[in-house]
């Protein structure tokens, strides 16, 4: 794709430059640079040094000042770096700025998260999402990928100045994200009917989020035996997937996994990946696993609930799981504890605590339930097998007008078993005799 530079001229090392400002807490940037450099590293380039920078105020042209930005061009060119990645949002002229004076490639945060994505993208739908949001991100930007810009092409036999190639380019562009658009409703269309058969069917799901390389996949693989890839690796996963498992009390539940969330994660991704986090606005309840041995894990947690909010799932029932906690030190545990008295502690690697973890997923699944006596005819058997599916049922004994059975069922199934609900039985009060006058003495 011509709006990446490492696809025109292949690099290998890069120079990371990391940003303080002043709306920023104390050590935020330098945490964010850490970040950074995880996320480079998945591009597999060499990082030959990371500086950092206190920003005071933001500069028009370099967005740091020319002199600070001509000494990180000679830096880069020092070490022999192809690439200077700085940790903000360069405006597409600030880009092109530092492209021209320094004759090297120059990317943001945003482009390194969209690269990444465009890696490990896999399905149809991610891989269309992937696409829609690099092309909305190349369009101001075409001039840094093209050497042709001003020539120009005449248009028919009519003559005329015609129009320059930037311009065409720029249609191009536009035409290549409506057609993405078309296609990506079709398969948000598809997905919508898939969501809807099975909301039909009476199970009640749950969506895990978090930050990226939080454990999510793990405790996906640990709860329902599937091998959903799972490594140390920031976005492994982008496409959602649901699996099914037995809760102890033998009902059925679904789990989602979902794509990890990120600090400063590009609007334009959150938006084209609106249809695939549907998943966690559809579910019945959310887990929100947390890295407890992530020195950085409070601002993940308020990453995680502000990416909620965007989706509109913030006031979802919420599981806070806090993973990893056989890596974790006793005064680290200790500490979160009693910062988060809510919240559970497991560890998807070794099984701790994930007995903990079903029971609530027990209890926020039942939530939607309510008791009810039924009378199921014998000629309905199908009834009595798709009741003990949905529900519990707590006894079930056969009578002469059919099968009895007592439980709880989903609220959200109730116009299936509302026709069968037992007739409550009336007990007769015995008439109260005449009181008969005691003979007076």
């Amino acid at each position: 794709m011509a709006d990446f530079p490492l696809e025109d001229k292949p690099v290998q090392r890069a120079l990371l430059v990391g940003l303080q400002t002043p709306d920023m807490a104390a050590g935020e940037g330098e945490e964010l640079l850490g970040e950074l450099k995880e996320l480079v590293e998945n591009l597999n380039l060499t990082i030959t040094r990371t500086t950092f920078i206190n920003l005071r105020q933001p500069q028009p042209k370099f967005l740091v000042g020319s002199g600070k930005a001509t000494e990180l061009m000679e830096l880069a060119k020092a070490d022999g770096a192809g690439l200077i990645v700085i940790d903000g949002e360069l405006s597409p002229s600030q880009q092109r700025n530092w492209e021209k004076e320094s004759g090297l490639a120059v990317i943001d945060r945003q482009e390194v998260i969209l690269e990444i994505f465009a890696d490990r993208a896999q399905t149809r739908e991610a891989v269309l999402q992937v696409a829609l949001a690099r092309m909305e991100y190349s369009l101001p930007r075409l001039t840094r990928a093209w050497t042709h810009l001003s020539r120009q092409r005449g248009k028919g036999s009519m003559g005329g100045e015609g129009e320059t190639q930037l311009e065409q380019d720029r249609r191009v562009v536009r035409d290549r994200i409506a057609h993405l658009k078309e296609e990506l409703e079709q398969v948000i269309s598809q997905r919508a009917t898939q969501r809807r058969k099975r909301l039909r069917k009476p199970v009640p799901g749950a969506a895990i989020v978090g930050y990226t390389n939080a454990g999510k996949s793990s405790l996906l693989n640990k709860l329902t035996g599937a091998h959903v890839l799972a490594v140390d690796k920031l976005f492994a996963t982008l496409d959602p997937t649901t699996r099914q498992f037995a809760l102890p009390d033998g009902r059925t539940l679904l789990v989602t996994d979902t794509v990890g969330f990120i600090r400063r994660l590009p609007h334009r991704l959150v938006e084209a990946f609106k249809a695939t986090l549907e998943e966690v606005v559809f579910s019945d309840f959310l887990i929100h696993v947390l890295d407890v041995t992530n020195p950085n894990v409070e601002q993940h947690h308020a990453t995680t609930l502000a990416v909620l909010g965007e989706l509109g799932a913030a006031d979802k029932p919420t599981l806070t799981v806090f993973n990893k906690m056989d890596a974790a030190d006793a005064k680290t545990l200790a500490h979160m504890r009693a910062k988060h008295p809510g919240a559970l502690f497991i560890s998807a690697h070794t099984g701790a605590g994930l007995d903990v973890l079903l029971r609530q997923c027990e209890e926020l699944a039942i939530d939607d339930y309510e008791s009810a006596e039924l009378l199921i005819p014998h000629s309905r058997y199908d009834v009595v097998g798709k009741l003990h599916t949905m529900g519990q049922v707590r006894k079930q004994e056969s009578v002469d007008e059919g099968v009895r059975l007592s439980g709880r069922f989903p609220t959200k199934q109730r116009k299936f078993f509302e026709p069968f609900l037992a007739p409550v039985p009336v007990v007769k009060k015995k008439a109260a005799g005449k009181k008969r006058k005691l003979p007076v003495a």
